[in-house]
């Protein structure tokens, strides 16, 4: 990490105290994120890294030691999840610790399922954050992604075997990682391997439908993840079988054979079985439509690393434009507007949603700023805006089957929050209106969040 970063970080974090820390945040407009209500001037107490009392600031508070802000008109949300991020992914993963980590904190994001990374430096960070020695997000991790034996991936074990699938799913538990990330390219036996292996040791699997597997047969061999919508498409078409047996996929052949009765099959099943989706519905309309992309007018441009931005994302445009999105423009709108559909028709059938981004492997996803557009693409899906900020905070807690800690402001909770200065039930944009933020107890007003920003401008543009 480049010193002058570090030396800001280790001042606003410091050592570990001795007796918890205390800080009340007063006066705040509590947003239960459960019911869409809204809990006006309410104080809400931490010490140290849990909030031990939410009562009406009308209630007289007894003084104490720590920290005391006037959260005045102000609206109190629980912390931000991205749950597809890659951290240390490939030509990124040197900006991880430098850029990626405190971006994401920088933008309300307070935790992350992290679905591909290189080993050693995710469980690092993992452990430095959870001590408080860099700044970031808490994480969930897979390690490297299990994917087939030509994989293009560094972040990527590569599987050809169903022996090989063993032998990675146990040296990952012995690392102790969270669960185990499933890439579209490994092989039809070791996937099965590779589920029923995991299931022996306690990880779950999450990840892509692989391309020799029905959607069916991951549901049946316990997939936690549906991740892109995967595996959706090829369910919803007669010819999944030959999609199964390597067969050519498009957005036009999709739609060209689109069966509603199949799709209605599938999302059945799907919500019978209660297999969560993360359908990253930002980058999807990025990957396909990537020609018509314009990120050199993102406003957040600034926070994107000066590779990404001179190599990584133009290489990365005109290759997909070249191998996947070969299709006329119109037929892959439609296909984008086909996925949002989808997404409306799987909500209402009772399926889960997370918001992920898949960042920052795809183009023009900056880390933290693509997590609130990925909330909008949920209400462009239909969503109401609470639907869609639950997306990033209760469901998250449900899924993590931590709801004793996470997604809601309610005395117990960790201390992950995020004060907005506009209602996000109004207008989901309102969730990029910071004003501050708690991470893990530690408060980060606005002046800090603009010095840390600033810092990360540079630290983006290599000075």
């Amino acid at each position: 990490m480049r010193l002058p970063l570090l030396l800001l970080v280790i001042s606003w974090l410091g050592s570990r105290p001795a007796q918890a820390q205390r800080l009340t945040l007063t006066h705040a407009n509590v947003v239960d994120v459960q019911t869409g209500k809204i809990q006006p001037d309410q104080t809400v107490v931490i010490a140290g890294s849990r909030i031990v009392r939410v009562t009406s600031s009308a209630r007289p508070t007894p003084p104490g030691p720590g920290q005391v802000v006037d959260a005045h008109s102000q609206y109190l949300i629980p912390g931000l999840w991205d749950m597809h991020t890659h951290v240390y992914f490939d030509g990124t993963a040197s900006a991880g610790t430098d850029l990626i980590l405190p971006l994401l904190v920088a933008n309300g994001v307070t935790g992350i399922r992290d679905m591909g990374s290189e080993l050693d430096s995710i469980l690092r960070a993992r452990q430095a954050v959870a001590e408080h020695r860099i700044l970031g997000p808490r994480m969930l991790v897979s390690g490297p992604m299990l994917d087939g034996g030509k994989s293009p991936y560094k972040a990527a074990i590569a599987i050809a075997t169903p022996e090989e699938g063993r032998r990675a799913v146990d040296r990952l538990k012995a690392r102790g990682v969270d669960f185990i990330k499933v890439q579209s390219l490994v092989p039809r036996e070791a996937y099965f391997a590779i589920m029923e292996e995991a299931k022996k040791v306690g990880l779950p699997v999450d990840g892509h439908v692989p391309d020799g597997v029905r959607a069916a047969e991951a549901v049946a061999a316990g997939q936690r993840t549906f991740e892109h919508l995967i595996g959706i498409f090829e369910a919803s078409s007669p010819d999944e079988a030959k999609y199964v047996a390597g067969g050519p996929k498009s957005p036009g052949r999709f739609l060209a054979t689109y069966d509603p009765a199949r799709e209605a099959a599938i999302i059945k099943l799907l919500a019978a079985r209660q297999v969560w989706q993360c359908p990253t519905l930002f980058w999807e309309r990025g990957q396909w439509l990537v020609d018509a992309l314009d990120w050199r007018q993102d406003s957040a441009l600034a926070y994107a690393g000066h590779s990404w931005v001179e190599t990584r994302w133009p290489r990365a445009q005109k290759s997909i434009g070249q191998t996947m999105d070969t299709e006329p423009l119109a037929v892959r709108e439609k296909f984008v507007a086909h996925e949002l559909d989808i997404v409306r028709r799987l909500h209402a059938a009772g399926v889960g949603f997370l918001a992920g981004t898949d960042m920052p492997a795809g183009v023009d996803l900056i880390p933290g700023v693509s997590l609130h557009l990925e909330l909008q693409r949920f209400v462009a899906a239909g969503f109401t805006p609470l639907q869609a900020l639950q997306t990033a905070t209760l469901n998250p807690a449900r899924f993590n089957h931590r709801l004793q800690d996470f997604g809601t402001v309610q005395a117990g909770r960790v201390a992950d929050l995020v004060l907005l200065s506009a209602n996000p039930l109004v207008d989901i944009a309102n969730t990029r209106r910071i004003a501050a933020v708690v991470a893990d107890g530690r408060y980060l007003s606005r002046a800090e969040l603009d010095q840390l920003k600033a810092k990360l401008k540079r630290v983006a543009a290599g000075k």
